[in-house]
């Protein structure tokens, strides 16, 4: 990971403590929530759209559960940077 590995370590004496997952919750918490409803909404179709392309394999969730078991630490990887993303987009929709 080189220059970006600290962004994905998740260090206890962090000046804001705590995982991606919960500094993204606190952000939901805590932001305007006209800015949270529109990136929630936002989040929720781009999922809408990729479970329609997916379920259209009958065996979408086997396959889907067996990518998740063999890549977990992909998986993980990939949660967390997806939650520092949604919590970037939301404060930066705060500065504006």
């Amino acid at each position: 990971m080189g220059k970006f590995e600290a962004l994905f370590n998740e260090d206890e004496n962090d000046i804001l403590i705590g995982s991606a997952k919960s500094k993204f919750l606190d952000v939901l918490k805590n932001a305007n929530s006209e800015v949270v409803a529109e990136e929630l909404d936002k989040i929720i179709e781009k999922f809408a759209a990729m479970e329609l392309l997916l379920t259209q394999n009958d065996e979408f969730e086997k396959v889907l559960q067996e990518y998740i078991f063999k890549n977990s630490s992909e998986v993980h990887q990939m949660k967390k940077s997806l939650y520092m993303e949604f919590t970037g987009e939301i404060i930066s929709r705060l500065d504006s």
